[in-house]
């Protein structure tokens, strides 16, 4: 019998991507797609268990305040409600220890970094040891950008993917580990899923192809299992032709690249029991 697929995409406090991740898991397959804004998990309106795929937009989450999702990963650690502490950590923990998928994107991938749930060495999910910050070039970058797929990952969400294009829209981008050891454990076990490259899939850290400066020219990382997946460019933002920059004028397929990223997930979902 083919198994549900139920996706939440999570909005509320300055997200604005919801409704192109929604969009995103329904052409990917994805059975229910639920909106859910923040506050409905927090008073218990919505669970969390409910669902198998946890997406998490980009926007600007309380303003950025604190800097990029730092206020959002707060309000994850330390709310409180009817006396029940920490119920929102507790409920991701809970989610991602029953071998479910998260996928952060942008300002999703800032809160997953700020909450340390990614990259979680060793399956620590307590404390944040990377994080993103300002764009070398010190300004907002909208710009769109080649990345290359790292094959050895165990990241379930770049399955099949070699060089893929996509938009990035940021000012918070520049991925920095805490420290040379953490650095090097990401790359021992290739948790860097993708890099910033040129349009021959060969990374730099070359300005603009590199939009931030990024060490290592890392645009999305995984944690162990491959389940939890952050990157600062945006899938939800190249789902059709004409999401391409130059689409009058070459010949683009109809569906767009960010679309695969999705479907890996759904189809992982698929395979697995939970």
């Amino acid at each position: 019998m083919r198994r549900k697929v139920k996706a939440i995409v999570l909005t509320g406090y300055g997200t604005n991507c919801e409704m192109e991740m929604a969009h995103a898991c329904k052409l990917a397959g994805a059975d229910v797609i639920d909106i859910v804004h923040l506050s409905e998990i927090l008073y218990g309106e919505k669970r969390l268990a409910d669902y198998s795929f946890l997406n998490l937009p980009g926007g600007f989450l309380d303003g950025d305040d604190l800097g990029s999702a730092k206020a959002g990963a707060n309000r994850f650690l330390h709310a409180k409600i009817a006396g029940h502490k920490d119920i929102l950590f507790a409920d991701l923990i809970d989610f991602i220890n029953a071998g479910k998928l998260i996928l952060g994107v942008c300002n999703g991938f800032q809160l997953m970094v700020k909450l340390g749930l990614l990259p979680a060495l060793e399956g620590r999910y307590t404390a944040q040891s990377t994080t993103l910050t300002f764009n070398d070039s010190g300004r907002f970058e909208d710009r769109w950008v080649y990345l290359k797929a790292n094959t050895q990952s165990p990241c379930v969400f770049t399955r099949n993917i070699d060089v893929i294009y996509l938009p990035v829209r940021h000012g918070e981008g520049k991925f920095v580990p805490q420290s040379t050891k953490i650095l090097d454990e990401i790359e021992k076990k290739n948790l860097f899923a993708l890099q910033y490259s040129d349009v021959a899939g060969e990374t730099t850290m070359e300005y603009p192809a590199n939009p931030n400066g990024s060490v290592q020219a890392i645009a999305g990382i995984c944690n162990e299992t491959g389940r939890l997946f952050g990157l600062m460019p945006h899938p939800e933002a190249y789902l059709h032709r004409t999401n391409h920059p130059r689409w009058t004028r070459e010949n683009i397929p109809e569906e767009g690249q960010g679309v695969s990223i999705f479907r890996n997930a759904v189809d992982f979902i698929r395979s697995k029991e939970f």
